[in-house]
């Protein structure tokens, strides 16, 4: 019983941490499919990890989560609006461009990190994310900020223009890189949005295969005692494509009983 307790304990932030990567996430995720650049989110929280390893080779994020959060936010408002002010170019080459900055941010931490004694480790946790710690007083400050973004995109987009979504953008990824790592934050965006994608009601469908993704990764991770974020990746994936697969189905029989 006190195992089961500890355990709960543990899991219970970590899925309201989730919920509250999803709940902006989804919309963005959205977002990032209607433009075809599906790689710019992936880019821009690998340059916001850039720039947490940055403050930490200049000792300005040492022992001060603050510091690395405004380094690596700038990093990546930088990195996105550089982004933005070629989205004239075709995609192809959009696309290729994002694929360098993206190379170019992951091999330089590496190389800032390699004479780092944990250096492994601190890629390691940009990288896959460390969810499983997240303290319930830490999430108050992260539901601010993204409720903050939410209202503002939904509610200036239209009167400021598409630009705006770049740096909005840029600061979610930020946050959400802190506190999930890079490969799950490109998991929240795409997955269960592309598993809905051109559907009635997807951001909806979309935001409930996200929760069940992670309450199954995060169940699972704790009884087989697996990485959280990678297990939680997988389920996002495995859930997105059985849903997938049976609305296709569905759907397809409904038309052949139509006819």
């Amino acid at each position: 019983m006190e195992h089961i307790l500890i355990q709960v304990e543990i899991l219970w932030p970590a899925l309201l941490a989730g919920i509250l990567v999803l709940a902006t996430h989804v919309p963005l995720g959205r977002e990032v499919l209607q433009r075809g650049i599906i790689f710019l989110d992936l880019a821009i929280a690998q340059i916001a990890a850039f720039g947490v390893v940055i403050a930490n080779t200049l000792s300005l994020g040492k022992g001060s989560y603050v510091s690395q959060t405004v380094v690596a936010i700038i990093a990546a408002v930088i990195g996105a609006m550089s982004l933005y002010r070629l989205r004239n170019l075709p995609i192809k080459v959009q696309e290729a461009i994002i694929g360098i900055v993206f190379i170019l941010s992951a091999t330089g931490s590496i190389l800032l990190l390699a004479t780092d004694p944990h250096g492994a480790e601190r890629l390691k946790d940009i990288l896959v994310g460390q969810i499983l710690w997240v303290q319930g007083r830490d999430l108050l400050p992260l539901a601010i900020i993204y409720s903050a973004i939410f209202v503002v995109w939904f509610g200036l987009q239209k009167k400021v223009g598409a630009w705006l979504f770049y740096p909005l953008f840029a600061v979610t990824i930020t946050l959400s890189t802190q506190v999930v790592g890079v490969y799950l934050v490109f998991a929240s965006l795409i997955i269960p949005s592309l598993a809905a994608l051109n559907q009635r009601y997807s951001l909806v469908k979309s935001f409930i295969l996200g929760i069940m993704g992670y309450s199954c990764g995060l169940l699972l991770s704790a009884l087989f005692d697996l990485p959280a974020g990678a297990t939680i990746v997988w389920c996002l994936a495995s859930i997105a494509l059985i849903y997938h697969s049976t609305y296709t189905l569905l759907k397809c029989r409904n038309q052949n009983n139509v006819t």
